[in-house]
């Protein structure tokens, strides 16, 4: 590696750009091709450097093989621009023609500056009235739209830029305050002593300004995407039916199985189809893929549904594949006439022998490929009517064995199975394939951009070619890498050994990654959203640290949640200097250095509790909290108290403190400032939390299948810590009452806190509650139990202190 970042450098990457290169075990030896094919071990241009980096990073198993002959196309000056390396990659990658080449990759295509002019000027007219509106917020969308141009398709990326700028600035006048909203003005820090706010009583922070998170569907890969009716069809016609039908809208879906609960991973395939169709004023279903009865369950419908809605979506309509299988059947039936598809009577065993076996030898006909085609149809009939044993015969497509891609190995389209079917019950007994049924879907709900993940890259040329067959609209197919997680696993049958075993509670266990999952641990769903946006969409396939979604969690709980003072592990506080009846009411901002968030009162009195952590019974150099002959602060109380004694039980354990209220005499600002909660009856304070649980880490390692003996063995044995006797500051009251207000106590998750120097938490959907009794004033009666969950520690090193 150390070889590698010398000679990176050397062809213009910088230090930091060339060590993360030549780490990445994937495309340090592609780069290192490159430019040996280049012949530029001594260095070369930065501009060329680039191009020969950008032909690397691009480049696919397919486009591998030909990088000799785009590496000398870039080293001979024809392929000048990373649009035009792009366009030679995905040349190579649909059949290599050198004779065709130049024309697809732009070779020796000179765009004038007139020519970008004169473009983008029509462009700029053709918008005129939502750009003069909606002013620069437009520049995004428009730059990418520019690229679609033809005139403009091998023009200088950066020309264009520079001249739609240009533009911008002669139709737009320079950027005002429209554009770029005044930064927030820091506000002076929380006054711990006096327990207000220095800030103007009443004051509204200003507006946060938010990161435009919809360009991700206007740049990169997703920028150069078709628009609506531009994809090609085998005949005419059928792209006139489908624009007739979408108004040239952009149609896409969203369609999971329903054998399973969604997980983190859906929530960026929810993001992608529902937020590219949004953004292009579009609309998208909600497509469930029922075509296996023998896993789906109606629990598995209702909850997809629900984790959609809760993440902010709504379908434009929901569907069901098995609202097809007339058609699906009857396109099968087509299929067999037209010769292209035959029934086979092999076993499993046979056909995978037929496709090359497990060492991928030779591929060969099955002997049923050649059945007549009145035979196949009659035997076809005969499987809808039940008249075969489960196993005993299949309909395969006659594709091309021939093809280096497994797709086009024969796919089997219907097999029979006698299971009922959760909405067609009985109907059927033969059920159509993934292969079969997913492209006709897409085709009759005139899905104009079919989005999926990279692991369905090879089905692409089968989608295109059974659309083709029977002769139906033909939507395009596009990937993107999907996204993984550090230290989960994602594979529904895992968890359901680890919920079967007891490993886990059930699917909503909030150490799972699935969506349910994450909900009940309280992280909110825009939390999710924002970190699946800002990754980008790209067809990389990302394994991201888990403590990156932390971080996003804790960022958005950071600017939306309450503060509120707890106590995890209670220690007895008394002080001896005031009276029995000794109370004040202290104001506690909801939220320090936010107005808007309000605030509520605490009682502070003779007897209170703060965190056993908190004391220590010697003093030490560097400590600064409560300690014998030692004052603290108590956050936003008016006075320090000072530590005079404390008693311990009959094992030694510290079980009262004895303090005075320092509230005579000169003020001493304390080194610190600690949480505390009052003991007040009358006030009823403390609030008793019956159980406070700590969720850490499932696994012990980033990827626990590798772990000897499986992932079983890599389980956290203390991944949950259940603590009895925490107490709470009454402000809870408040809150939860103002939550009702607003939710009827339902969705539990969302009555979220940031308790003082422990962590965000949140009420787990065991908690008890009376809603009415709550709405009525009566919060402490209609709170029968409460059962909050950690969603997240302060910091990410909180485990390391």
């Amino acid at each position: 590696m150390d070889d590698l970042i010398p000679l990176f450098v050397k062809i213009g990457l910088s230090e930091q750009k060339a060590k993360d290169t030549a780490k990445n075990k994937k495309l340090a030896p592609t780069l290192e091709t490159v430019i040996n094919e280049a012949n530029v071990r001594d260095g070369c241009d930065k501009d060329v450097g680039i191009l020969l980096y950008s032909l690397a990073t691009g480049a696919s198993k397919t486009s591998v093989e030909h990088l000799s002959f785009i590496t000398k196309k870039i080293m001979n000056g024809d392929l000048k621009t990373t649009d035009q390396i792009s366009a030679a990659i995905k040349f190579s990658e649909s059949g290599f023609k050198e004779e065709d080449f130049d024309a697809a990759t732009g070779v020796g295509i000179v765009v004038t500056p007139e020519q970008i002019t004169q473009a983008i000027a029509e462009y700029i007219t053709a918008n005129n009235e939502n750009i003069v509106a909606n002013r620069y917020k437009t520049l995004g969308p428009t730059l990418a739209n520019t690229r679609k141009i033809e005139a403009l398709r091998w023009a200088d990326g950066g020309k264009v830029k520079n001249e739609v700028e240009a533009q911008y600035l002669a139709l737009l006048g320079p950027k005002d305050e429209r554009d770029a909203p005044q930064k927030k003005k820091k506000e002076p820090k929380f006054a711990a002593t006096t327990g207000t706010t220095s800030s103007t009583p009443g004051k509204k922070a200003e507006p946060e300004k938010k990161m435009d998170l919809t360009k991700v569907f206007f740049e990169g890969e997703l920028g150069k995407l078709h628009k609506a009716g531009e994809n090609p069809q085998i005949k005419p016609e059928l792209m006139e039916e489908h624009l007739k039908a979408t108004g040239k809208k952009v149609v896409t879906r969203f369609p999971p199985e329903p054998n399973g609960y969604l997980h983190i991973g859906h929530a960026k395939a929810i993001n992608v189809n529902f937020g590219y169709a949004k953004a292009h004023n579009g609309i998208t279903y909600l497509r469930y893929d029922d075509t296996n009865p023998e896993a789906e369950e109606e629990k598995y419908f209702t909850s997809i549904l629900e984790t959609i809605k809760w993440l902010g979506f709504e379908p434009f309509k929901i569907t069901y594949s098995s609202d097809y299988f007339q058609q699906l059947f009857d396109l099968a039936v087509k299929l067999i006439k037209k010769g292209l598809a035959y029934t086979c009577q092999c076993t499993g065993e046979e056909i995978n022998a037929c496709r090359g076996g497990k060492d991928h030898g030779e591929r060969r006909a099955c002997v049923h490929r050649d059945r007549p085609i009145e035979e196949t149809l009659d035997q076809f009939m005969k499987m809808k009517e039940g008249r075969y044993k489960e196993g005993e015969i299949t309909l395969r497509m006659k594709m091309d064995l021939t093809n280096g891609n497994p797709q086009f190995w024969d796919l089997i389209a219907y097999r029979v199975l006698y299971t009922p079917h959760f909405r067609t019950h009985d109907q059927w007994c033969v059920y159509p394939t993934y292969d079969f049924t997913h492209c006709l879907v897409d085709s009759f709900e005139n899905i104009t951009h079919s989005l999926c993940t990279t692991e369905f890259r090879q089905s692409r040329e089968s989608y295109y070619w059974l659309v083709d067959a029977v002769e139906v609209y033909k939507p395009v197919q596009w990937e993107y890498g999907r996204l993984n997680v550090t230290g989960t696993i994602m594979s529904k049958r895992k968890i359901l050994k680890m919920v079967n075993n007891n490993y886990v509670s059930d699917w909503d266990d909030p150490r799972l990654y699935t969506l349910v999952g994450i909900r009940r641990r309280g992280v909110p769903p825009e939390a999710i959203n924002n970190f699946v946006l800002e990754l980008g969409v790209t067809t990389s396939q990302s394994t991201i640290e888990v403590s990156r979604f932390d971080t996003k969690t804790r960022e958005y709980l950071d600017k939306t949640t309450p503060r509120l003072m707890a106590i995890l592990d209670p220690i007895r506080v008394v002080l001896t200097n005031v009276s029995d009846e000794f109370v004040e009411e202290v104001v506690v901002p909801n939220k320090p250095r936010d107005p808007a968030m309000g605030e509520h009162k605490v009682p502070f009195t003779k007897v209170l509790y703060i965190d056993r952590s908190d004391f220590r019974e010697e003093d030490s150099k560097g400590y600064y909290r409560l300690a014998p002959g030692k004052s603290v602060g108590l956050l936003y109380a008016k006075h320090p108290i000072h530590c005079t004694n404390y008693k311990k039980d009959a094992s030694g354990k510290v079980i009262e403190i004895e303090c005075t209220y320092e509230n005579e005499g000169e003020f001493k600002k304390p080194k610190t400032y600690i949480h505390w909660v009052a003991e007040s009856p009358k006030h009823n304070s403390p609030v008793k939390l019956d159980e406070l649980r700590i969720y850490e880490r499932l696994f012990m390692h980033d990827n626990p299948e590798t772990v000897e003996g499986g992932y079983l063995n890599d389980i956290n044995s203390h991944s949950l810590e259940i603590v009895k006797g925490a107490i709470a500051e009454v402000g809870m009251y408040n809150h939860i009452a103002d939550w009702v207000k607003k939710t009827g106590g339902k969705d539990k998750e969302s009555m979220r806190w940031q308790f003082t120097r422990t962590g965000y938490f949140c009420l787990d959907k065991d908690t008890e509650l009376d809603a009415e009794l709550i709405k009525s004033g009566q919060v402490k009666e209609g709170l029968k139990s409460v059962i909050v969950n950690r969603t997240v520690s302060l910091k990410e090193d909180a485990d390391k202190d």
